[in-house]
């Protein structure tokens, strides 16, 4: 456990306190901190740290009230220090103005059940740990963006491979185009060719029956007449 111990106190008036370990001078040495810190007319905000054997005392005052809680002299500040803020702001929200009057442990049977819960909250959750938290809320935000990376990369495969073959089939698709017209421009000079052809056979064919019709008796009287 990091947090052991808690306290709320208006001045020097105790209002509520929980300690998790059952033999303990937390209490104690928590009134003694907080006659040393309510001395004289300064009402400033502040927070401090006092250390004793193994444990530190952290104090956070603010608003009037005072904050105390044990810990861990391992567990740093950061953990302490958002303990306190966190029972300020409960402590504040559940009993407002009735602080500024409240006798000494008014609010101790109900508001220790609290410091119970908060203290082994931000003893064992590693969520109390609020930078801990932002770590591991980035840490899934950077899985999450590598995922989604992912997943536009292997789109951008698959789209590369459907730009390959959409390439390959414009490829194809003018290749064919090129050898079809090739190929009608070679059907038409061979009908050209072969038209060309035609015509000039029409063309003797008729020459040679003309002229036989034509030159047919002069032929015939040119026989006889070269006949002995």
């Amino acid at each position: 456990m990091g947090v052991f111990y808690g306290m709320v106190a208006r001045g020097q008036v105790v209002l509520a306190e929980f300690s998790a370990i059952l033999e303990s001078n937390a209490s104690v040495i928590a009134k003694q901190i907080l006659d040393k810190t309510n001395q004289g007319n300064n009402k400033n905000d502040s927070c401090a740290s006092y250390s004793h054997d193994r444990y530190v005392f952290h104090v956070k005052r603010t608003d009037g009230l005072t904050i105390i809680c044990m810990a861990n002299d391992t567990l740093g500040r950061r953990i302490p220090f958002a303990f306190l803020e966190d029972i300020h702001n409960r402590f504040v929200r559940t009993y407002g103005r009735a602080i500024l009057s409240a006798p000494a442990y008014a609010m101790n049977d109900e508001f220790s059940r609290v410091l119970s819960q908060q203290i082994d909250y931000y003893s064992t959750d590693p969520n109390a740990d609020r930078l801990n938290r932002l770590k591991g809320e980035m840490t899934q935000v950077r899985t999450v963006m590598i995922d989604n990376i992912e997943k536009v990369l292997e789109r951008g495969n698959r789209l590369e491979l459907l730009v390959e073959k959409t390439t390959a089939m414009n490829g194809n698709s003018i290749r064919f185009k090129s050898q079809s017209r090739r190929f009608q421009n070679n059907m038409w000079w061979r009908n050209v060719r072969l038209t060309s052809t035609l015509i000039i056979i029409l063309i003797v064919v008729i020459y040679i029956t003309l002229a036989f019709i034509c030159h047919g008796p002069f032929l015939t009287s040119c026989w006889r007449d070269t006949k002995p």
